[in-house]
């Protein structure tokens, strides 16, 4: 590899170990100072390119292939503020644990501290949020320094995707010229580079390095007394709470198979939806009958195996810090994620070998649980044909979804409705959600990225205050050809906090919590290019439906009454209650 000065030299290797590592895709934010690197990346044949004008959305797509891939896809971007535009993804990914690699081309360091324009301090920009950083060393024809740089790739690489995955950041120096033009000495690459530094200047057949990122196994001793827990107990239950890491729930289904236990299946584990639920006892509806009121009587569990981080739902949350069980958290990286500190016990290992090598030492105990089966039983009963609410929205949502499909959900109530009224079913449906931090920012950026993973048709349910957050996020729409069917629920502002006690204050409720911002929505599809429909509750399932049959990008946006379907689901979960302590 020859290169017409340093900057181009430095930048065509790290582009060539992405690629060599296989990396396939990147998402890049136009500007000056990152030029090398755009220009090696726009040239590569095994590299796609997702274009974004927008750094923070740029960040977010990249997130969301992640979330769907596993693999990280690199964004890169130019130096000053465009570097603080992708701090919402970075901390989502380092509290969700979703591999990410950032890309930040900077100034040359005589520059820092100079007044020189569009000079920031870039140095651990980051903080603690990543699992790794360095900066890369000025650009020189140098090849030392040019093996530690293709070295540097691949351990950023491998730290994005360790026990503990997350974000890695690479800040990237590059003196003028920024261009692949030829320059004069020190800027120049002498001719003779390659063939006196084949090794820097051309790497190897394979990738520079090999790094390889085994699974986290859990010792024999603690293997021995799980077995021994698992055997003493009679009424264990397997809790499954969200991941982003979905290819251990076929094995954590066989477990529980094996065990006989029910599983509370978060819908962003993995394991709501799936051919395991015809096997498995999966249970769904719990956020809304795990009252003090219904399960007060209950036998307590004895034995509670958490896989994935705290559950979405708070019911169930609040009923496990009640029982007396003993309480296994399983995590890879030995996180402790348990805000209620009631767990009695940490297993560091990936979920997949526990299980496995679990299954070989156990018999099948079994669980006697008729009040979880009669229930779940009444919260289906009750909730099935429940209709002027939004939860009825998320319902069909995912009841129609189409088998396979990718469904990627909002925080606030969105992802709550998902969580009470998407019944478990056997059909391969992704649900994903940006619940690490739990922000309501970057999400159709987001769930584009994770759409433009895989051929799976995309559904995006969200509300009206995350479909304005990141309406820039659209452009993605056409820029990087990808296809979705929104659905937008409208309810004027901030639904969600009429289930805070805030609720009965106002003001400031409704200036400052709910915030009605009176939006019209459909001229975004005259500015993005997509077909837009307005609908009622019952009008949504004719016009959902149609657009899952239909090419190209369809939002439907239900108006609904924020206050009237809170009161809605209250109603609900009084109905499954009066039913099971009757």
């Amino acid at each position: 590899m020859t290169a017409p000065n340093r900057s181009t030299l430095f930048a065509r290797a790290v582009v060539d170990e992405l690629a060599k590592a296989g990396v396939e895709a990147v998402c890049i934010a136009p500007g000056s100072r990152s030029t090398p690197l755009t220009v090696a990346l726009d040239a590569h044949e095994k590299i796609r390119v997702f274009s974004h004008l927008d750094e923070r959305a740029a960040a977010f797509f990249a997130l969301g292939r992640a979330k769907r891939t596993g693999r990280p896809t690199p964004v890169v971007t130019t130096s000053g503020t465009a570097t603080a535009n992708l701090y919402p993804a970075v901390m989502e990914a380092a509290q969700a644990r979703v591999p990410l690699l950032l890309l930040t081309a900077d100034r040359p360091a005589e520059l820092r501290d100079s007044g020189a324009n569009q000079t920031v301090d870039q140095e651990k920009l980051y903080g603690d949020a990543v699992r790794f950083y360095k900066t890369l060393p000025e650009p020189n024809a140098e090849p030392r320094r040019l093996r530690s740089v293709r070295t540097t790739v691949h351990r950023a690489l491998a730290e994005t995707r360790g026990a503990n995955p997350g974000p890695v950041h690479l800040n990237c120096p590059f003196p003028k010229p920024l261009e692949p033009t030829e320059a004069e000495p020190p800027h120049a690459v002498p001719d003779d580079f390659a063939d006196r530094h084949p090794l820097a200047a051309n790497g190897r057949d394979g990738p520079f390095v090999t790094i390889g990122n085994g699974e986290t196994h859990p010792s024999e001793d603690a293997l021995d007394r799980l077995a021994s827990l698992v055997s003493d107990a009679e009424r264990g239950l397997v809790v499954a709470g969200p991941t982003d890491h979905p290819t251990h729930a076929p094995e954590i289904g066989r477990l529980a198979d094996t065990l006989g236990y029910p599983v509370l299946a978060d819908p962003l584990s993995g394991l709501r939806f799936g051919e395991h639920t015809r096997r498995v006892p999966t249970l769904g509806g719990y956020d809304g009958y795990l009252d003090e009121r219904v399960t007060a009587d209950w036998p307590s569990p004895d034995l509670v195996l958490r896989f994935g981080a705290s559950p979405t739902s708070k019911p169930l949350r609040n009923y496990l810090a009640r029982t007396d069980a003993r309480h296994v958290l399983v995590d890879p990286a030995g996180g402790w994620r348990e805000a209620s500190f009631t767990a009695s016990d940490l297993v560091v290992s990936d979920p997949a070998p526990l299980a496995r090598e679990l299954r070989e030492r156990v018999d099948s105990p079994g669980a006697d649980w008729p009040e979880l089966r009669t229930a779940e039983d009444a919260h289906w009963n009750v909730v099935a044909d429940a209709d002027r609410l939004e939860g009825a929205i998320a319902r069909e949502v995912v009841a129609s979804a189409p088998d396979p499909s990718t469904v990627f959900v909002s925080n606030s109530m969105p992802v709550r409705d998902i969580d009470r009224f998407a019944r478990p079913r056997d059909a391969d449906v992704s649900v994903l959600a940006n619940r690490g931090a739990s922000g309501i920012d970057g999400i159709t950026s987001t769930a584009l990225g994770a759409g433009s993973a895989t051929d799976d048709p995309l559904v995006l349910l969200t509300g009206d205050l995350a479909y304005y957050h990141d309406s820039n996020g659209l452009l993605a729409l056409a820029r990087c050809g990808v296809d979705a069917t929104v659905v937008l629920v409208n309810n004027d502002g901030g639904g969600i906090f009429h289930m805070l006690p805030i609720e009965e204050f106002d003001p400031p409720f409704q200036g400052q919590f709910k915030t009605p911002h009176g939006l019209d929505f459909e001229p975004t599809s005259d500015l993005y290019g997509f077909d837009y429909a307005r609908t009622d509750y019952d009008g949504f399932p004719e016009r959902y439906r149609a657009s899952l049959k239909s090419e190209g990008t369809q939002v439907v946006e239900v108006v609904t009454d924020a206050e009237a379907s809170h009161r809605r689901r209250e109603e609900l979960r009084e109905s499954v209650v009066d039913e099971l302590v009757e």
